[in-house]
């Protein structure tokens, strides 16, 4: 791999019943744009009592983008939103200065049957001056997702500008992210089609780039700002995202993101003592990790 990117291979980890693969933060690269944190959610099975529950827990100083390609979550948080997320659908809550929020399999797939799930959730900080905004959430359905084609490629622009097309979703500080699929063997460059850092996920299939083979699983970041050009092989489906990179350091613990410590230590207090909002008729929690030994 030429040295103006970077590879990165997912990781997995056990959410309960269901594995998710991480693909951001790694060592070398905390961020693209303002993406700070991204899990590739199955593809996995789930029925006969395997199913994704996420109790109740909390976010702050950051929004969380859930993007399904086969499945149904149900979203509910403490601002009083419920809503079903289905395959096409993105689901934004931004958290600002505290929300909790729970993720479970709907009630209409819990019939014994078996069911795929597969997507992603990202999360994507927020600018200093949004970190403390109030939380709310936003929904963009399937129907209101731009899709247009350019050559054998099929595109929907999921969130931000992009190949000179604008998302209903703008999230706060420039970004993209761009769901491709590629119908024949195409050559795609995104030079002058998106500002700011890019990634490539490769949800199925390969690209090559540099003449090395990047497969389902893997990560390319470029570290040449949005110049790059990619040969996408047929039938697969690639992720492309990232934006322009917040000026000011960003640090996580646990489901916190903040360009402060400080407030990421009072959140875990605020945590610890009960002090987040509730999600309404929701008695659950997650309690914050023990460090690892």
């Amino acid at each position: 791999m030429a040295n103006n990117k970077l590879l990165v291979d997912e990781r997995q980890t056990d959410l309960g019943n269901f594995m998710v693969g991480r693909l951001l933060p790694f060592r070398k690269k905390r961020q693209v744009g303002p993406f700070t944190f991204i899990d590739h959610m199955g593809p996995s099975t789930i029925g006969n009592g395997n199913y994704l529950d996420v109790d109740q827990h909390p976010h702050i100083g950051l929004s969380t983008l859930t993007y399904l390609f086969q499945g149904e979550i149900e979203h509910r948080d403490s601002t009083g939103s419920f809503q079903l997320i289905s395959a096409g659908d993105v689901g934004f809550m931004t958290a600002g200065k505290g929300v909790t929020h729970t993720e479970r399999i709907p009630q209409t797939m819990r019939d014994g049957k078996e069911y795929t799930m597969h997507g992603y959730q990202i999360w994507v900080a927020l600018p200093i001056q949004d970190e403390d905004m109030d939380p709310r959430f936003d929904f963009y359905p399937k129907a209101e997702i731009p899709n247009w084609k350019i050559d054998d490629l099929d595109i929907k622009l999921v969130a931000g500008e992009a190949f000179g097309k604008s998302a209903p979703l703008k999230g706060y500080s420039p970004l993209f992210m761009v769901d491709i699929f590629a119908n024949e063997e195409t050559t795609l460059d995104v030079r002058d089609q998106i500002e700011g850092e890019v990634a490539f996920v490769i949800v199925k299939g390969s690209i090559k780039s540099d003449g090395q083979k990047v497969e389902a699983g893997q990560m390319l970041i470029s570290k040449t700002d949005h110049e790059c050009e990619i040969c996408i092989e047929k039938d697969s489906q690639i992720l492309l995202f990232g934006g322009k990179p917040l000026p000011e350091e960003r640090f996580l613990l646990w489901n916190f993101v903040s360009h402060s410590k400080e407030r990421l230590k009072q959140a875990k207090e605020d945590w610890e003592n009960k002090n987040f909002p509730k999600v309404p008729n929701d008695a659950t929690y997650m309690p914050f990790p023990k460090p690892k030994k």
